[in-house]
C-alpha cells in the first residue's frame, strides 16, 4: 500500500472515541511489509488536543493529496482506495513509458465490437 504513497499523515485526539480507524490505518503503515514496499515514505502522526475530527491525508506519489474522514471510513475502505488508484497511476507509468497516450481514449463503436479471438454467444446461450 505505502508502495503508491510519499506522505500519510494521521491527525486525531487520543481521547477521542472516534479514533478506530486511524489506529487501525496507523498500524497497517507500521507493519514491515508496508514500510519495506516504501521506505521512503513518510509516516507523520498529528495528536491534537481540539475537536477536530480524526483525518488520514495521503500523498500520492504523482503528488495527489487526498483526505479521507477518520469517523465514518474504515481503514479497509481507505487501503482498498489507495491500492485501486495504485494500481491506476502504474498503469498509467506503464503506457507512458511505453509512448502511449494517457488516457486511452477508446472509439464508441468499438466498445460495442467483440474482442479479436472471441466467437460471440448465441442467443440461447446467453439466456442461460
Amino acid at each position: 500500500m505505502l508502495k503508491f504513497l510519499s506522505k500519510v499523515r494521521i491527525e486525531f485526539n487520543a481521547l477521542d472515541p472516534r479514533i478506530a480507524s486511524c489506529m487501525e490505518f496507523l498500524a497497517q503503515c507500521n507493519a514491515r511489509k508496508a514500510k519495506e514496499s516504501n521506505p521512503a515514505c513518510q509516516v507523520l502522526v498529528k495528536r491534537r488536543t481540539d475537536d477536530h475530527p480524526p483525518q488520514i491525508t495521503v500523498t500520492f506519489v504523482n503528488g495527489v493529496e487526498e483526505v479521507f474522514d477518520g469517523t465514518t471510513i474504515s481503514a479497509q475502505t481507505i487501503r482498498n482506495m489507495i491500492l485501486e488508484k495504485g494500481q491506476y497511476l502504474e498503469t498509467e507509468q506503464m503506457f507512458r513509458e511505453a509512448g502511449e497516450k494517457w488516457p486511452v481514449i477508446i472509439p464508441e463503436e468499438e466498445l460495442d465490437q467483440p474482442a479479436p479471438g472471441t466467437k460471440p454467444r448465441k442467443a440461447e446461450e446467453k439466456k442461460q
